[in-house]
């Protein structure tokens, strides 16, 4: 779409779907309103977020673009982070009287002043030959999509219900059906949604896979340490959330020095990121083993210390290093797929380390979340290792070059 209608308009148009559904979701009176406004932010953030690494990749070149990507992936990692202690603060302070609702409502006025400024910082951007709207692809998309994420996201809670394992069942033969319908679509000379032709880079097929792991890592890590802390460990939201800023500030100080040492060791640098990430969930591992609920925070610093590092090393330059190779007009197709994968990931995450958390959680916080930290650690080697079928460092450094 962003390449079809312009991106700044598309990003401008889900910004302003996202703030509306945003203030749906503080007014809702009823449970099913709210789950009707959050179906209306997630249309707002897909319209959204994939535009933003396509204006990146199209705005900026060499260099430049290795900057702007690292920089989007500080600001990922900052937003995780920091809606953790935000939300905390929220609930703590209470503002108005109005407890959850004001979580959905700060992203308003933010996002009032975020349309305000778009048309005056970001220039407008769009495909010289507009490409035919794939309108079935979009639908067999959406529905694949959904017949993989929403039993992973609903099944633990409602059981397991037969729905959940057919709806799993019928998504490899709706995603064989999209891929067939997409070299069809593609071969009439329309634009399908999906460039099939990237699966042909063995690096950006790579780096799909390494996307989908790091976050369902990344996105099932803050659930189970959330729940540690404030179920387990009995912690009010705010000083939970404070605990998340441990991790901040070893987040931010290892972003900041990531896109240096990417420019000059490429992919080993997220591989060693990876590994400091497992060796963080290791050591709190340990602390949590030695501790259970009742022992003294400090000694989960150590292990928060890792991981934040281990993260800012990961996600600064995980999506540059994956788009660099590509050539500038793929990047919304590319960012648009980047952008499906860490959502996909953070829902399988979540759905597998929750089974697994909540499997053990019988026999108390602390051994559930040592289990989902032993699964998380693996799967983070599991990281590192696909870190091999990233571009190289000869890519890296013929992509920066002037």
């Amino acid at each position: 779409l962003g390449d079809r209608f312009g991106r700044r308009r598309m990003f401008s148009l889900g910004l302003a779907i996202f703030t509306v559904a945003s203030l749906a979701c503080g007014a809702a009176a009823t449970p099913f309103e709210l789950v009707l406004a959050r179906l209306l932010q997630g249309v707002g953030a897909a319209l959204m977020t994939p535009n933003v690494l396509s204006l990146i990749g199209v705005l900026y070149s060499g260099e430049d673009r290795v900057r702007a990507l690292s920089v989007y992936g500080t600001v990922m990692g900052l937003a995780a982070v920091g809606g953790q202690l935000i939300g905390g603060v929220l609930m703590a302070v209470n503002p108005a009287g109005l407890g959850w609702r004001s979580c959905f409502l700060i992203n308003v006025p933010i996002g009032v002043a975020a349309l305000i400024m778009a048309p005056r910082v970001i220039p407008e951007s769009r495909e010289p030959a507009a490409p035919r709207l794939d309108r079935i692809g979009t639908l067999l998309a959406t529905v694949a999509l959904t017949a993989i994420v929403l039993p992973l996201l609903e099944g633990r809670q409602h059981g397991w219900p037969a729905w959940t394992w057919l709806s799993l069942a019928a998504a490899p033969v709706l995603v064989a059906g999209f891929v067939a319908q997409q070299q069809r679509f593609a071969r009439s000379g329309g634009s399908p949604l999906v460039d099939l032709g990237l699966f042909r880079h063995r690096s950006f097929s790579g780096g799909l896979l390494t996307q989908l792991c790091f976050w369902a890592g990344q996105a099932s890590f803050f659930v189970v340490l959330a729940l540690y802390l404030q179920n387990g460990r009995g912690l009010h939201p705010l000083p939970a959330g404070l605990v998340f800023t441990i991790l901040a500030v070893a987040y931010v100080a290892a972003s900041m020095r990531a896109p240096a040492l990417t420019v000059r060791y490429g992919r080993a640098v997220i591989a060693v990121g990876a590994l400091v990430l497992a060796s963080g969930h290791g050591l709190l591992l340990a602390a949590v083993s030695d501790v259970g609920i009742t022992g003294s925070l400090a000694v989960l610093v150590p292990g928060l210390l890792l991981v934040g590092a281990g993260m800012g090393l990961v996600l600064a330059p995980l999506a540059s290093t994956i788009l660099q190779s590509l050539e500038p007009q793929r990047a919304g197709a590319a960012s648009g797929m980047l952008t499906t994968m860490q959502n996909v990931g953070n829902a399988l995450g979540v759905a597998v380390t929750g089974v697994i958390f909540f499997g053990a959680v019988h026999s108390g916080y602390a051994p559930a979340f040592e289990l989902a930290l032993a699964e998380l650690a693996v799967l983070l080697v599991l990281v590192a290792a696909l870190t091999r079928l990233l571009p190289g460092h000869g890519a890296t450094a013929r992509a920066v070059a002037p």
